[in-house]
């Protein structure tokens, strides 16, 4: 495979969890950072080991003590990813109503300030774009911003674009699963993406996570492609494997530049189980990981690179217990694959 040397270094840097440089096409990354469980992968205990912030979060009705570095710890980060994906934008849009910075727009701003040449964010775009639904007090209601081409300009895609410029690598929209009686048909879905796709800028860098395996349909596929939008393949809970994913497609690369792959959680298991299982982050849970997830995720990387389409893995903790230690397991079937195919 072009562009791949395997060697000594190379496999010293994947023991170290360097993957800057594994391949021109390739670059992993994390969803989210900032886990003091990473201390002794990622970061350096003797400059962020006595600096740990810890605060209280609620899953599934449990409490669990997260503990997270500060914004800087982000410099680290990069010496060893290429490419991070950052959530808070999906729970908060970088504008208010009154198109004033929010709690969002300081915190992705603290991150530029430590970015230097050569780092890449991907942003998930807010749910209140996105989510025909939300959870509002327990029970799941109508969005009124959902679609709102105004809100997704205005509030976050125009701010995104000033506080981050070419070191925006990607825009995620995800999806939220929708239950049958919930849904509309895959055309009006369709429709109602190629209208919204119409209305905002054009961007190559625009990426859809679709958490229905019935909107995985040719209707939707043929819309995305027309925007060139690329379709997320996402080792999520409800959703078929990665494979079966991108059969659905075609094994097309609807976005021909760029092409993200998620894995987020094992197939089956809750948001609630796997944070519980991989919490606090640091190690590999045994049994928890999916069988055939990384062979999946490296053949879809293989196909992706042969066609110089550029691959983004991004990997949460849930989806085994460790992202770095899950990364590390691709890197090495990655090159491993590569040195035996010559």
């Amino acid at each position: 495979m072009a562009g791949v040397k395997v060697d000594g270094k190379r496999e010293k840097d994947i023991a170290r969890f360097r993957f800057r440089g594994l391949h021109p096409d390739l670059f992993l990354g994390t969803a989210s950072d900032r886990y003091a469980g990473w201390i002794g992968q990622i970061y350096s205990e003797e400059r962020f080991g006595n600096r740990i912030i810890r605060r209280s979060k609620r899953v599934g009705g449990k409490t669990f003590v997260e503990q997270v570095l500060p914004v800087e710890s982000v410099e680290e980060y990069f010496t060893h990813f290429p490419v991070l994906e950052l959530d808070f934008t999906f729970y908060l849009p970088l504008l208010d109503g009154k198109e004033r910075p929010t709690r969002a727009f300081h915190l992705l701003n603290s991150y530029a300030l430590h970015l230097r040449e050569g780092d890449r964010l991907i942003l998930k775009a807010p749910r209140d774009i996105f989510a025909r639904r939300l959870l509002r007090q327990g029970r799941h209601v109508e969005n009124e911003g959902y679609l709102n081409t105004e809100i997704f300009i205005k509030r976050f895609y125009e701010p995104a674009l000033e506080l981050l410029g070419s070191r925006l690598e990607g825009i995620v929209f995800e999806q939220e699963y929708q239950r049958k009686a919930d849904r509309i048909s895959p055309v009006e879905q369709a429709a109602e993406l190629d209208r919204f796709f119409n209305a905002i800028p054009a961007d190559n860098r625009y990426h859809v996570e679709l958490r229905t395996e019935a909107f995985l349909c040719p209707p939707l596929f043929k819309i995305l492609e027309s925007h060139g939008a690329g379709q997320v393949l996402s080792h999520w809970t409800w959703l078929p494997s990665l494979a079966r994913q991108f059969a659905l497609s075609g094994e097309r690369f609807l976005n021909s530049n760029l092409s993200i792959i998620r894995l987020m959680t094992p197939r089956g298991m809750r948001y609630e189980k796997a944070y519980a299982q991989a919490h606090p982050f640091n190690a590999l849970v045994k049994g928890m990981q999916s069988p055939q997830m990384v062979e999946q995720a490296v053949d879809f990387i293989k196909r992706g690179v042969e066609k110089d389409v550029g691959v983004r893995v991004i990997i949460n903790n849930r989806a085994g217990g460790s992202a770095p230690l899950i990364a590390r397991q691709i890197a090495t079937e990655f090159l491993a694959t590569c040195g035996r195919e010559g």
